[in-house]
């Protein structure tokens, strides 16, 4: 019988990888998937699930929905993409990442009634994920899509819940270069008669979700039209939009402030599944509060060690990183801290939009992560010194990071970022995750 690490080297050389290789690991179509669930006993079909799609903030938001379930006292699995540092982040109940014989033992009965359909990686890890979470008898499932939503192969299920968080452009190579187009694709999540969150309005993504929902008969919430929010100082208030009356205030330990949008949305869909399933508790404040510690959920905004302050985001486009560059500033101590960001990206980027975002006053550890599809370092660095930037370059995120280590003093901050395989070996040197 083969061990677990060889079960996860062959896998993942056997199987197209989009975290590895990029678009030519995406399949488009249900076929495959429905085929391979088909063979696995269509355990899809006896979850209760809750779907996620977007293209900021879905993980974070899918943990925060794994919380609540687990707050009201509920098993709760929770399927995410992509894993950080072992595989079996990607599906966890109640935080408990799957274990290595039932990883083993699914591969061993079905790997070769599979071989004919020649899956892709997140095909294959998606039927794993289903079998796991029916055998274990869950009571409830969020589901997070990989990319996209319409053609995606979570797309097989039927929630009680559809949430979308935000569109912007993404993957345009494989989901359209409009965010009207891109739209689309996440609204494929959309199913008949099925309550839908829209997280944040965008002028060129609402019609397409309210012409959706329209279609299908789905009841549209649109979290950021209906509730406003402001921040004090970690204490939360969520407003109603028209009235301007607080409806609900909770503690968020988060300090990056793109977790309040991410709240914002999670709120609305709570409040939508307590009228759904007839939920009588509120626990919404404490599945925000213990939502890291109920789920594990790693890689945002996560201080790794101190003096220096070093700290990891897996945020890695235009979005994610015009947030970072403001709440980087409020990490530093004192007036003389100066900021060291560790930073690598992956090929099919769009660099030319992203780096202005970058600013001038920090200093750049350029970086290649160990995986084929990251950008060569000193490809990056030419890019980013036409910017203006100041960078140094690094065979590794090891050398990029004991580089900055060295330069930066006490007081300091150390920030790693871009690319979320620069994030998973980060956390691999400064936590390590045993098996």
């Amino acid at each position: 019988m083969e061990t677990y690490q060889e079960i996860l080297d062959r896998i993942f050389t056997a199987y197209p990888m989009y975290h590895k290789v990029g678009s030519a690991a995406y399949k488009e179509g249900l076929e495959n998937i429905e085929a391979l669930l088909d063979i696995v006993g269509n355990p899809q079909r006896k979850l209760r699930c809750v779907h996620v799609a977007g293209t900021n903030g879905k993980g974070s938001v899918s943990s925060f929905l794994s919380s609540y379930f687990q707050e009201l006292g509920y098993k709760t699995g929770l399927f995410t993409s992509p894993h950080l540092v072992d595989f079996r982040e990607r599906i966890r109940i109640n935080g408990t990442m799957i274990p290595v014989e039932d990883v083993l033992a699914f591969f061993e009965e079905y790997q070769e009634k599979f071989a004919h359909l020649e899956p892709s990686f997140f095909e294959i890890t998606t039927a794993l994920a289903f079998h796991y979470f029916a055998k274990q008898q869950v009571d409830f499932a969020v589901i997070e899509v990989g990319l996209g939503g319409r053609l995606d192969s979570t797309n097989v299920i039927t929630p009680l819940l559809s949430v979308i968080t935000n569109i912007s452009l993404e993957h345009t190579q494989m989901l359209g270069d409009t965010i009207a187009k891109i739209a689309y694709e996440k609204a494929g999540i959309i199913k008949d008669k099925v309550p839908v969150v829209i997280g944040e309005y965008h002028p060129e993504s609402f019609p397409v979700f309210e012409d959706v929902a329209l279609k299908h008969d789905a009841p549209m919430f649109p979290a950021d039209v209906n509730y406003e929010y402001s921040n004090h100082e970690g204490r939360l208030d969520i407003h109603d939009k028209e009235t301007h009356e607080t409806v609900y205030s909770l503690y968020t330990p988060f300090k990056a402030h793109y977790q309040d949008k991410n709240i914002l949305t999670f709120f609305q869909a709570a409040k939508v599944l307590e009228f759904v399933l007839n939920i009588q508790e509120d626990k919404i404040g404490s599945a925000v509060e213990n939502m890291q510690e109920n789920t594990g959920l790693t890689g945002r905004w996560q201080v790794l060690s101190e003096n220096p302050h070093v700290l990891c985001d897996v945020g890695h486009n235009y979005a994610c990183l015009k947030h970072s560059m403001s709440n980087i500033y409020e990490e530093k101590t004192s007036y003389d801290s100066k900021i060291h960001v560790v930073f690598g990206m992956v090929n099919d980027k769009d660099i030319d939009h992203i780096l202005p975002l970058l600013r001038k006053e920090f200093v750049y550890y350029v970086c290649r992560a160990q995986i084929e599809r990251a950008m060569d370092q000193e490809k990056l660095a030419t890019k980013m010194r036409e910017q203006g930037l100041t960078c140094n370059t690094y065979p590794s995120v090891k050398e990029a990071i004991a580089a900055a280590k060295e330069a930066a003093k006490k007081e300091d901050v150390i920030f790693i970022t871009g690319s979320c395989f620069v994030v998973g070996e980060a956390l691999s040197l400064f936590n390590g995750y045993g098996l």
